[in-house]
């Protein structure tokens, strides 16, 4: 008798294998690194139809979990190109090369070694625009201009900081120039949200002292944007220039030891951890070096590597401190806008004016405006 084969929907094959003619159903899901193949292991006689819809059907949906879930696998760590070779100590569970941005994007709800990095990131980055929005869209009457504007300069930095670090996390599998790309604005995004972070403070713990503010600010601007110049260059992602990754980050963040001396100095040091928030602004920074530790010695992962490929690896426990640090800060600077708004305007004096006062005849300038809700 002739060999007759009656091919299946979505990988099913019915298949004669004997001369007499009695028919087999082959299933086999033979998963293959990016190609996957289904075809069945089970032996059924071709007379039981209802076995076989069922199988069919079993089939289908597998098909579609394979579509939509399986077009790819996590691989080990030596199966990666070396410019996706970034931690020798977490050894499974990476995404191969993924050439699509839509693919990438993707892969943010599976499980892999950048799950973690991820979403870390992203629920901060919402948090924070959610917070951003309520804030803009309070009336004048409960929240002045000048509060939404020094808060908002911190939002968009935590936003921008949070959110790129989110999307080089997400792209970072896609090419070599896509993840450099990427790599450079998570750096620039750091500047961002040092930048914003020393606005709003900068902002009230200079409340009545215009010139210092002004000064401060300026100086802090302009780190910030040479930060995000030097971090957009195309050689300092590379190792050759690690040394100048930490100086620049190191000096931009160090320039805020001065304002917060200068305010302990002014107003006294109990003064400036009771009423200055210098002690939320101390546990941030505690925050951030420590997380920045974690992630620079790499552990828990290199004490015990393939331990942590998934989960609580540094770079997860670095995020989580991040996040942390950044509500730590506003927590902070919402005590001490509490504190200035509730104490009230400032005078016109020498001292918070850019003006010697004999300039100011007939003068009137609003520095500052009436008591106002805290936000």
């Amino acid at each position: 008798m002739q060999q007759n084969e009656f091919p299946c929907s979505i990988g099913i094959e019915l298949v004669t294998n004997e001369p007499r003619g009695d028919q087999t159903l082959k299933e086999n899901f033979d998963l293959e690194d990016q190609n996957k193949k289904f075809s069945c292991t089970e032996y059924l006689r071709s007379g039981d139809f209802s076995q076989l819809a069922q199988m069919m059907a079993h089939s289908a949906e597998e098909f579609v979990r394979h579509v939509w879930l399986r077009g790819w696998q996590v691989v080990h760590h030596r199966s990666l190109p070396a410019w996706l070779k970034d931690n020798d100590y977490i050894l499974r569970y990476h995404r191969p090369q993924l050439n699509t941005c839509w693919a990438c994007f993707k892969s943010i709800f599976r499980v892999h070694t950048e799950t973690g990095n991820i979403w870390t990131h992203l629920l901060g980055c919402g948090s924070f625009l959610a917070i951003l929005v309520y804030i803009a869209v309070q009336e004048q009457a409960l929240v002045q201009w000048q509060d939404k504007a020094v808060f908002t300069a911190f939002f968009i930095g935590a936003v921008v900081c949070l959110g790129f670090s989110c999307l080089f996390h997400t792209l970072s599998c896609h090419s070599e120039i896509v993840g450099r790309l990427f790599n450079r604005l998570d750096y620039a995004g750091i500047a961002f949200l040092t930048v914003g972070s020393f606005i709003p403070y900068l902002y009230y713990a200079f409340y009545c002292i215009l010139w210092a503010k002004l000064f401060y600010t300026s100086l802090i601007a302009v780190l910030g944007t040479a930060a995000i110049v030097v971090s957009m260059h195309r050689s300092f992602t590379t190792p050759r220039y690690r040394p100048l990754r930490a100086g620049v980050f190191m000096g931009l963040g160090l320039s805020g030891v001065i304002p917060c001396v200068h305010t302990t100095v002014l107003d006294g040091f109990w003064h400036s951890v009771n009423q200055g928030s210098l002690g939320w602004l101390v546990l941030m920074a505690l925050l951030y070096l420590t997380g920045a530790t974690i992630y620079a010695v790499r552990v828990p992962e290199r004490i015990f590597p393939g331990r942590f490929d998934i989960w609580f690896q540094s770079h997860q426990i670095f995020h989580v401190f991040v996040v942390v640090a950044a509500f730590v800060h506003y927590h902070g600077l919402s005590k001490l806008a509490d504190y200035r708004i509730t104490v009230g305007d400032c005078k016109p004096t020498a001292e918070n004016l850019l003006f010697p006062p004999s300039d100011l005849d007939g003068l009137q300038l609003d520095l500052f405006r009436p008591n106002a809700h805290v936000l």
